[in-house]
């Protein structure tokens, strides 16, 4: 690569787990406020069968989960994305480069995390991680010295030098992403980063991933058929089922509920202050658990609750919005596929 690479770390206080950053990764900045990739009516045919059917996404930069059960389309669209398989019909341009014909371009913009193990048996992982970055063109010397910052930020320590093949699940994942990231691409492609992971390293990842994106600029996407995942990084939310797009939007939007109601949790006899409200005027529902939902219109909670609670001597610990469930929604679009489960 052109740019020189800086020799200082910075704290990461995201996550325990990363302890520092290359500084030119700290300097990445986004490409811009444009979609970077722009699909429009992708199909993909494999013989007769259709995996790939009229779709069409724009990307801006950020965390994008994409979702979908086994056979959606996922891994497809990453391909087609990283230009390594030729569309039967539609167009599209990544980064400003034409999905057509610029597939080596824009494999060069991309970092790759495959879901299945890549390691050439024999090498240490450090040899590993600097040859992928002496692929992306860097000389021996600044692809070894690269590596090992890169290994240092991804909370590799003295494994480093060990045979890739003797690793544990979580080890293998962090030299993936290694690899993936090396190079310094202003896009990241992760399939299933946290697949394997236990609960520390999992948040780990995860915490590394949204660091990537918030400080260095970089956009990110994520297949990953965990729910939660998405929910605690992404900042935009794709679901596939059988080869089309079923959802395509800001995760703040599918939580957004279509009546703004309130749930309040209370402490004293949920009955009577449920009856005092309906006789002031103010419409509720009442859960198993003794909680009340309060019908809004605006979202906002009327005065009658507080004068109605203080007279029914009821205390109210919380007041809750509305929000969609993502497994619900998940759930719901992705309802005629049979392999949803």
């Amino acid at each position: 690569m052109a740019n020189q690479f800086g020799q200082q770390f910075e704290n990461m206080p995201n996550s325990k787990a990363v302890e520092s950053t290359p500084s030119d990764l700290a300097t990445a900045k986004p490409t811009g406020p444009q979609p970077l990739i722009e699909l429009r009516n992708i199909d993909k045919f494999y013989g007769q069968t259709k995996v790939l059917d009229d779709v069409s996404i724009s990307l801006k930069p950020g965390v994008t989960g994409l979702l979908g059960p086994n056979g959606a389309g996922k891994s497809t669209l990453i391909k087609v994305i990283l230009g390594l398989v030729r569309i039967s019909g539609g167009s599209g341009n990544v980064m400003g480069h034409d999905l057509l014909s610029s597939g080596r371009e824009i494999r060069n913009l991309i970092g790759y995390m495959p879901e299945d193990d890549s390691y050439i048996a024999g090498m240490q992982g450090i040899e590993l991680v600097r040859y992928a970055a002496c692929l992306s063109g860097m000389t021996n010397v600044e692809g070894l010295r690269r590596s090992h910052e890169i290994l240092d930020y991804c909370d590799v320590g003295q494994e480093r030098y060990r045979n890739v093949e003797t690793y544990s699940t979580g080890m293998r994942q962090k030299t993936k992403v290694a690899q993936a990231i090396v190079a310094n691409p202003p896009m990241l492609i992760f399939d299933e980063p946290t697949s394997g992971l236990d609960p520390e390293a999992r948040e780990a990842m995860l915490n590394r991933v949204k660091t990537l994106s918030v400080k260095h600029g970089k956009t990110v996407i994520i297949s990953t058929h965990i729910l939660k995942d998405v929910q605690q990084i992404c900042d935009h939310v794709i679901i596939m089922a059988n080869g089309k797009v079923k959802l395509s939007d800001r995760l703040e939007n599918v939580h957004r509920p279509s009546s703004p109601n309130l749930h309040l949790k209370i402490l004293g006899d949920p009955l009577l202050f449920q009856g005092n409200l309906e006789r002031n005027g103010v419409a509720t529902l009442l859960d198993d658990d003794g909680n009340l939902c309060v019908i809004s219109k605006d979202g906002v909670l009327p005065k009658a609750v507080w004068t109605t609670a203080m007279s029914s001597k009821v205390s109210i610990q919380s007041v809750i919005p509305s929000k969609n469930s993502l497994e619900a929604i998940f759930r719901e679009v992705v309802g005629d596929d049979a392999r949803a489960g």
